[in-house]
């Protein structure tokens, strides 16, 4: 009798404990939703701080999500910050430092996306993940420097740009008014006539959630890039309204002398001097610029409430940054390139299911991304790669996981090593070109140059030794074996 009751009490204990074991073996694999914004810096965002420009659908992501304050790109323009964060190696490993696509240099060492695609994902690029030239690649559909093996399906979504109907103004060394709206990287404000669907991004956002209505019954792997707010600064009228008229827009502050203490390799390749715009002219670059963002950030909407409805958000990782920063004015520098903090900074939110919002401050690179991401999906994490897996982050958002963040400007031979307290940059491997050194936290708008001042020697001989280093270990990387494809 009494053995028979204890079968009745471990029946009785296995009949509770059936539907948690039959839950975890059937619980779906994460997929992952990856929005990647063009030339987006973090401060025309609403949960970074902006008061002006209307964010509320990355804000939502925000707040549901974990936002980093301290997150870097790992080179300030296109090409080489995809190349990086898609192929898991620093620039300078890979030596991918223009316009390419990273397969020639990991030959068949999988991608991030087809690192998944061999775990037996779905994987689908739509629009721009690696680099596209915009406006002309999007003029054209074409592929761009895009890498076909990290994809099952790519979607190249056209648009006009700056052809776009409505009403248009070269505000770049246009000082007389007399050119024609023109294309190119070039500063054109165009308040188009039409809807969301008359340009790329709002294709895009269609074609992603019809993907994502499609592939529920499959983990998947689906990467959509916004091109905008890239120039040309182009969309539907409705989102320019709350920024009009463009005079009541503020300017960031001016400093007299501002580029005195700086060498001329960090004067940035587009300032107000050399682009000829008046203050009027700073001003609608401002609002066209927060016009775009609005546009992408409806884009990014329409995305997520169709993540929402097809009922894959409870089991979907997403993620929201953008390939670097852009200055808006500030020191007179617009766009990227810049080692500055609005250049080499850039917004990066993640938004795991069962994880609880939250704010985190470590540094953290976009080229983490990669094995962050594979290690959250339960995948293996190649030991090959650059990046650190940062998952443990959401289990301590305050936990620091990098003592310094590393960034390039190949354009300038530039190098960036970031912490809590200093910015470092210097030009040329040997500093040739000139040193900056600031200190962000009595100067975080970074006006003062400290590299020549005596008393910050042993700070920066310190930051040249560890850059180096840091060279040196990345360009003595070995790339591993090639991974095994499906």
């Amino acid at each position: 009798m009494r053995c028979m009751k204890w079968e009745a009490v471990l029946l009785g204990l296995w009949l509770a404990l059936l539907p948690a074991i039959t839950t975890a073996a059937d619980a779906p694999k994460l997929n992952v939703l990856f929005i990647i914004a063009d030339d987006l810096t973090a401060t025309a965002l609403g949960c970074y701080g902006n008061q002006i420009c209307q964010t509320p659908h990355i804000d939502r992501l925000a707040s549901e999500g974990m936002r980093f304050t301290h997150a870097f790109c790992n080179a300030t323009y296109c090409g080489p910050s995809r190349a990086s964060l898609m192929s898991g190696y620093y620039p300078h490993a890979t030596g991918i430092l223009g316009y390419t696509s990273p397969r020639p240099a990991i030959g068949q060492r999988a991608t991030w996306s087809e690192h998944f695609r061999n775990s037996g994902y779905y994987a689908a690029r739509v629009s721009k993940i690696y680099h596209m030239g915009v406006p002309g690649d999007i003029e054209t559909g074409s592929n761009g420097a895009d890498d076909a093996a990290s994809w099952d399906e790519r979607f190249n979504i056209e648009g006009p740009e700056w052809k776009a109907a409505g009403t248009g103004e070269t505000l770049e060394g246009n000082p007389d008014g007399k050119k024609p709206v023109m294309g190119g990287n070039t500063f054109v404000v165009v308040e188009a006539d039409g809807d969301d669907l008359v340009h790329s991004d709002g294709r895009a956002a269609l074609k992603t959630a019809e993907l994502i209505r499609q592939h529920t019954q499959k983990p998947f792997f689906i990467a959509c890039g916004f091109v905008r707010p890239h120039v040309p600064f182009v969309a539907p009228r409705q989102y320019f309204e709350p920024y009009l008229p463009y005079d009541k827009l503020p300017l960031p502050t001016k400093v007299a002398d501002d580029w005195k203490d700086i060498p001329l390799a960090g004067i940035n390749y587009k300032t107000s001097v050399n682009m000829k715009m008046d203050e009027r002219r700073q001003k609608k670059a401002i609002g066209g610029y927060y016009a775009a963002v609005s546009y992408m950030d409806a884009q990014v909407g329409k995305v997520l409430d169709a993540l929402e409805q097809s009922g894959a958000a409870d089991h979907t990782i997403v993620i929201f940054t953008s390939d670097h920063g852009y200055h808006l004015g500030e020191h007179d520098f617009w766009a990227k390139v810049s080692l500055l903090d609005q250049s080499s900074k850039v917004p990066l939110i993640i938004r795991v299911p069962g994880k609880k919002p939250a704010v985190c401050h470590s540094l953290v690179e976009l080229i983490d991304l990669y094995p962050t991401i594979a290690s959250l999906c339960g995948l293996e994490v190649p030991e090959r790669l650059q990046g650190k897996n940062i998952a443990t982050l959401w289990d301590d958002p305050h936990k620091q996981v990098r003592d310094t963040a590393f960034s390039v400007a190949p354009m300038t031979q530039g190098f960036l090593l970031r912490d809590h307290q200093w910015s470092f940059i210097q030009y040329g491997e040997e500093g040739a070109k000139g040193l900056e050194l600031f200190d962000v936290k009595a100067d975080p708008q970074q006006h003062t140059n400290l590299a020549q001042s005596p008393e910050y020697e042993d700070v920066v001989r310190g930051f040249q030794s560890k850059l180096k280093e840091h060279l040196q270990t990345l360009r003595s990387s070995d790339l591993g074996p090639p991974a095994p494809q499906r």
